[in-house]
């Protein structure tokens, strides 16, 4: 079963917290992206919401390179649990444990850099959509998220049905990530 790729949530939020991440006037922004500063303004208040196409650019760009972070990747790469790191704001895989990609049946190389959007189920998605009510994109520490998903396949990626926990950890660069980790049988998250 394959679902269809929705925006991401809270791009406004999104957007705000990485262009205040990295300093950048509105107007600079608006610069880059060949839009009015305006434009930019109404897309961090919320009323505007560009097109899939513009918000995958506006993340890739203002995103940039995540540094290598070599002691947080190996943390998850050497982890027992299914588990994997992807930047919070686009999901862009950083890293997976070999349980994850065991679950998930495709080749760290398929996926690594690319963001993890397209495979998210609607427990994901509806998941995602509840974090600006729970702050998550404004608080520095923000609670765990718990989250049960079904099984799937999504764009041939394998979804493994079950409880899921959403960690906020910080990368070298300042920006925020997402480490998402599934219970195992027997243990509870």
């Amino acid at each position: 079963m394959t679902f269809a790729l929705t925006v991401f949530p809270a791009f406004h939020l999104r957007l705000r917290r990485l262009r205040r991440l990295r300093a950048l006037k509105q107007a600079y922004v608006a610069a880059v992206l060949g839009v009015d500063q305006s434009t930019v303004s109404r897309w961090e208040s919320g009323t505007l919401v560009p097109e899939q196409d513009v918000i995958e650019q506006v993340l890739r760009l203002l995103g940039g390179t995540p540094p290598d972070d070599c002691a947080l990747r190996r943390l998850v790469r050497t982890s027992s649990l299914p588990m994997h790191l992807v930047t919070d704001t686009d999901h862009r895989l950083l890293a997976a444990s070999p349980a994850r990609l065991q679950e998930w049946r495709r080749p760290t190389a398929d996926l690594m850099g690319t963001s993890l959007w397209r495979f998210a189920t609607p427990e994901i998605q509806a998941a995602e959509s509840r974090l600006e009510q729970s702050r998550w994109w404004d608080d520095a520490a923000p609670a765990p998220v718990r989250l049960h998903t079904r099984a799937a396949l999504t764009d041939g990626l394998h979804i493994v049905g079950g409880a899921m926990l959403w960690e906020r950890v910080w990368l070298a660069s300042g920006e925020p990530a997402r480490l998402c980790t599934s219970a195992v049988a027997g243990a509870a998250l």
